[in-house]
């Protein structure tokens, strides 16, 4: 009889864990089922193109299905586990909840945004972890420049020209750097908007930016920021949101329209619902294997693990970076093949290579084996390593496409919101109480003839 392996989670680490365990294990003697909420993977680090519209937001992920060849894909939400009976319980698409059953369990579900309770931060603050949210921010912009364009009085216009984000690590500058200059790029089609001009403003608890880095790489890409015009505050929290203006430590007040929060993130909120022993970050306890403490058929790893860390001598966890989670996932793959008989399960060993951090067209810094780059050298490897790494002939090919395109026209600037919120039938476009007339003018509450009379609801 065939193993069972059940792989929570379908980003960089669980989907690179279906990988390993595909070409490590022959088709009879394991079947592989992987749990995830949507049926691609994110690949994160282009989210900040995504975001600035450089890049197609479907180019920016990878369909689970055309990648992974023998894994079965269940669209779900993962509620909790049982693992003193080897289960894990999911809500399906339909609505209603099942138990799967596994041989051996991989947690791979990753993180969420990490929030404080700051007065009005949940109610005003955008997020910058997942695809909607990038979108939502990109329209949120074009909004703000069109309610601009409208408003005479400029004090209420710098307002909504206004931009804070909130946290400067790798989301926080490279989503600022990459909206900055998708901003200035389409600014010249609002002319009251250019005039005035724009205000963003970076903020950081700590004192510099950008601690995952050398300091003098921090120190140019400060330099390169403030070169933009880019106020960053370092030192420096967040004490209230409006719906017109932010408060700093010290009591600056900010009006502003848009706030920006990437300050961290946190292990996924259904990892204290597993049953699994954590950290007292929330995260799974695993030994240098993956294995979780305790279970010796539960993997675990990514930003929901505790990885001991190889380059700090597993003093500390390792860092929630891609290639981390990618390489873990290779390694949880390949130890659960191990112990299901198929090699030898063997400790995560991956040291940091490099980092890359992409501050717009022609902007980066970047260090690879030691070797510090910035600026346009660093840029061309940033973008040359995503090429490489981005799974799929099909998708690096049109990643291609849109980073040339953009090269040589620049960026669009529809604002497209509306997308997959399609209004239902009869709806009133104008939000009165009359149903609105169809394109050849029946009206809307005529009785219909063939379809479905329930509404279509939103996704």
């Amino acid at each position: 009889m065939a193993w069972h392996v059940v792989i929570a989670g379908g980003g960089f680490g669980g989907f690179y864990a279906a990988r390993a365990l595909e070409k490590a294990l022959p088709p009879q003697a394991a079947r592989i089922t992987l749990v995830n909420d949507v049926n691609f993977m994110l690949y994160t680090p282009l989210l900040p193109g995504a975001a600035a519209g450089t890049l197609e937001p479907r180019h920016v992920v990878v369909p689970l299905r055309e990648e992974l060849k023998r894994t079965h894909l269940r669209l779900g939400t993962v509620l909790r586990a049982q693992p003193e009976s080897n289960t894990l319980r999911v809500r399906t698409l339909k609505g209603t909840e099942e138990s799967l059953s596994y041989d051996h369990l991989i947690v791979a579900l990753g993180s969420v945004s990490r929030t404080l309770p700051i007065p009005g931060l949940a109610e005003h603050g955008i997020g910058f972890k997942s695809l909607p949210e990038a979108i939502e921010l990109r329209n949120h912009v074009l909004r703000t420049l069109e309610v601009a364009e409208t408003l005479e009085d400029p004090e209420e216009r710098k307002m909504w020209l206004t931009y804070v984000f909130v946290g400067a690590g790798y989301a926080g500058l490279e989503g600022l750097a990459e909206l900055q200059d998708f901003a200035a790029d389409v600014i010249d089609l609002y002319p009251r908007c250019r005039t005035q001009g724009m205000r963003w403003i970076l903020v950081e608890a700590r004192d510099r930016i950008m601690p995952e880095i050398p300091a003098p790489l921090a120190d140019f890409a400060t330099r390169e920021l403030r070169g933009r015009g880019i106020a960053i505050r370092t030192g420096t929290t967040l004490n209230q949101v409006t719906d017109d203006d932010v408060t700093l430590e010290g009591g600056e007040v900010v009006p502003t329209k848009t706030l920006v929060w990437t300050a961290g993130v946190k292990p996924h909120p259904v990892i204290a619902r597993l049953g699994l022993p954590l950290d007292e970050q929330g995260r799974i306890e695993v030994d240098r294997t993956l294995r979780v403490n305790g279970h010796d058929n539960v993997w675990a790893l990514g930003d929901a693990a505790a990885v001991p860390d190889p380059a700090k001598k597993g003093k500390s966890a390792t860092p929630p970076t891609a290639q981390h989670a990618l390489r873990q996932g290779k390694r949880a793959g390949r130890n659960v093949a191990a112990a299901i008989g198929s090699g030898k399960v063997k400790p995560f060993t991956f040291k940091t290579k490099g980092v890359f951090v992409d501050m717009g067209q022609g902007q980066a810094v970047a260090t690879t084996l030691g070797i510090r780059w910035r600026g346009v050298p660093a840029w061309w490897l940033a973008r040359s390593y995503h090429l490489a790494a981005l799974p799929g002939n099909k998708r690096k090919l049109r990643l291609l496409i849109d980073w040339n395109i953009q090269l040589l026209f620049g960026r669009d600037a529809s604002e497209l919101g509306g997308l997959g919120r399609a209004p239902g039938l009869g709806v009133d476009p104008t939000g009165g109480g009359t149903p609105a007339a169809s394109a050849n003018g029946a009206a809307a509450d005529a009785p219909a003839t063939t379809g479905t009379t329930e509404p279509v609801a939103p996704s």
